[in-house]
């Protein structure tokens, strides 16, 4: 099995006050990922997700399209060496 991945994304538009961390956090869940979800000071929202970089790759499209009420605008991607995040966090 090759070592995970981690993709941080900041995703741009209307992504806060519209489901858009708890939408992240389950579809991450469904794929088996571990991550993070937070919203930011300027708008934006900062997702970290780790896992086999197929599954993230799939996460991602998701990310991309957001949850009925968002309008994500942006997606910035990096993508990193995964480092053994466990479980699921919305902060």
């Amino acid at each position: 099995m090759s070592d995970p991945a981690r993709l941080t994304a900041l995703i741009s538009g209307r992504v806060q006050g519209v489901g858009y961390r708890a939408f992240a956090r389950r579809h991450a869940l469904d794929l088996g990922l571990a991550g993070t979800a937070e919203n930011l000071a300027d708008g934006r929202v900062e997702v970290v997700g780790e896992g086999p970089r197929a599954d993230l790759e799939h996460w991602l499209v998701f990310l991309r399209r957001g949850p009925v009420h968002a309008d994500v605008e942006d997606v910035d991607v990096q993508w990193g060496q995964g480092g053994g995040v466990r479980g699921f966090h919305v902060h």
